[in-house]
């Protein structure tokens, strides 16, 4: 029984989820106070985009593994910072968008949709973000009652599209540098954890 596991009972404390919220916010506080202390390097910008990303695909990671952990582990407390961690990924592709939109392209519309026809990396991260947007949009209680339980789980299913996207976002961005050691880190983690909720679902579906 969970109140008889002192350790997990206190994930359940809103303390627990206070301290979580701190975890998340921290490389962007990080990030912040480099910016305006020089701490960034010689080029910053391509340092504060590269990290903004790097945070994203590491949240996208972690929102994926919380349901394998939940049950693996058998601690049902995890699946409460699966949301806020879900919402702390989409704040990191924004400003993963905004460092593209800003700092390379000086916010020029026209620029930015000419750089998405020459450059398959950059409409695939358009991409992500347009299908995380609604996502993040309905990650609160409100939505789940306005769209009703089911449909609002049809909704969220989307995730499952991001880690495809999300690596051939950053594979095709790596190619022109061809360094890609992270990318097959980071498929072969969010393959792992796909593959699961695969074989989860098969092994929890009804049999006829």
């Amino acid at each position: 029984m969970l109140s008889k596991v002192p350790w997990q009972q206190a994930l359940l404390s809103p303390r627990a989820h206070w301290a979580w919220y701190g975890v998340l916010a921290w490389p962007l506080v990080w990030m912040v106070w480099a910016l305006f202390n020089d701490a960034l390097g010689a080029n910053p910008a391509e340092a504060l985009s590269r990290s903004s990303g790097d945070w994203t695909l590491r949240w996208l990671c972690l929102v994926l593994a919380i349901t394998p952990l939940r049950h693996i582990a058998g601690v049902p407390a995890l699946l409460r910072f699966r949301r806020s961690t879900g919402v702390a990924c989409f704040i990191y592709a924004s400003v993963h968008m905004l460092c593209y939109a800003w700092f390379d392209q000086n916010g020029d519309l026209t620029e930015i949709a000419k750089d998405l026809v020459k450059r398959p990396f950059i409409w695939l991260g358009m991409l992500a973000f347009v299908v995380m947007l609604p996502l993040a949009v309905t990650s609160n209680n409100a939505s789940v009652r306005w769209l009703g339980g089911k449909r609002w789980q049809q909704l969220h299913r989307m995730v499952y599209l991001l880690p495809v996207l999300a690596v051939l976002h950053f594979y095709w961005m790596r190619a022109g540098k061809n360094n890609f050691d992270e990318v097959w880190v980071y498929t072969l983690v969010l393959s792992v954890l796909l593959v699961w909720r695969v074989w989860w679902k098969a092994k929890t579906s009804p049999r006829i």
